[in-house]
């Protein structure tokens, strides 16, 4: 089955996001459990993680323009980064309900009907976090893993809050409730921490992730043991939302002409973008005689390590003499 798009997802996330309101705060009523409120208050907020995810999504679609030439992707880590926000709030909310009602335990009523509309709900947030990692994973999209992550955050707080009941209904201890809710709200604020950490990742330009990078080293070696005197450095990976980006420096020997340059610069570019399908790569031409002003970030080719594979982090010596004079 092929994934759906990030935003059919998103809107399917808004509509579930309003029946499980609806479905948790009418077992909160019926049972006047305090940890189905805090499963109901976190709803409120997966519906407006959902709502800013799907704006923000919007927007990262957007073409380049004039005013962002690299496009609107990163837009996306803003959803997480509110919907971290927004679930930090309720995570206090529910931690104030909680201890309130820790020192004043009330009686839980019309448990079965409360057990069972949680337990909907659940399944409802669970099916659809499913379908939302399948297609974060196609469409790498930010936003959307992080409203899936949200969800099954919510899975698991609600499948605590009915073995808090549960607890309540076994032994007829009040306090097992709020307690449990606290338990939730601890989660739930962790959760939060975790999605404002990723997003702040995501905006400072983080680096492609092992595999990917991988697949670009193994790209960047196999051309450097088929052309003699050809080798890569300053390779720099990041991530922009659903955009993967590197950029390196292509060595060839100063007899080359510019038309061979080129059409090895362009064979480079095919196969990053087979290894890594969607890359952006920018590849600057230099002499192999001649190093940019910049310390390296790893190289290829002749007197790299084994000669095999990448050697990470290594500087490569520079000769003032052989640098280019940056105002020419």
């Amino acid at each position: 089955m092929t994934p759906l798009p990030p935003r059919t997802l998103l809107w399917t996330s808004v509509a579930v996001a309003v029946v499980t309101i609806l479905l948790k705060g009418t077992a909160w009523y019926l049972t006047g459990s305090v940890g189905l409120l805090s499963d109901a208050l976190e709803s409120f907020v997966n519906l407006a993680g959902a709502v800013f995810a799907l704006m923000m999504v919007t927007v990262a679609q957007r073409p380049a323009d004039g005013g962002h030439p690299f496009g609107h992707h990163k837009a996306e880590y803003f959803s997480s980064g509110f919907e971290g926000i927004l679930v930090l709030g309720a995570a206090l909310a529910i931690l104030w309900a909680s201890v309130h009602r820790l020192f004043a335990p009330a009686p839980i009523s019309q448990l079965g009907w409360g057990l069972a509309l949680s337990v909907a709900s659940s399944a409802l947030n669970g099916l659809l976090a499913w379908l939302m990692l399948r297609s974060a994973r196609a469409y790498r999209s930010a936003a959307l893993e992080g409203d899936a992550r949200h969800l099954l955050t919510d899975v698991w707080t609600s499948a605590g809050v009915v073995v808090g009941i549960l607890g309540v209904l076994a032994t007829g201890w009040l306090w097992l409730d709020p307690v449990v809710a606290i338990l939730v709200a601890l989660n739930i604020a962790r959760e939060g921490g975790r999605l404002v950490w990723r997003a702040s990742q995501g905006l400072m330009d983080e680096a492609l992730e092992p595999p990917e990078r991988a697949a670009i080293d193994g790209a960047l070696a196999a051309f450097a043991r088929q052309q003699p005197g050809v080798r890569f450095d300053h390779v720099a990976t990041r991530r922009a939302g659903q955009r993967r980006h590197v950029a390196l420096h292509l060595h060839v020997p100063g007899d080359w002409s510019l038309s061979e340059a080129a059409r090895l610069r362009a064979a480079v570019e095919r196969a990053l973008v087979d290894a890594v399908p969607g890359l952006r790569a920018t590849i600057e031409l230099l002499p192999t005689g001649m190093e940019a002003v910049a310390t390296p970030m790893a190289e290829y080719g002749p007197g790299s390590g084994s000669g095999h594979g990448p050697a990470q982090g290594r500087n490569i010596p520079q000769n003032p003499q052989d640098r280019e004079d940056p105002r020419t």
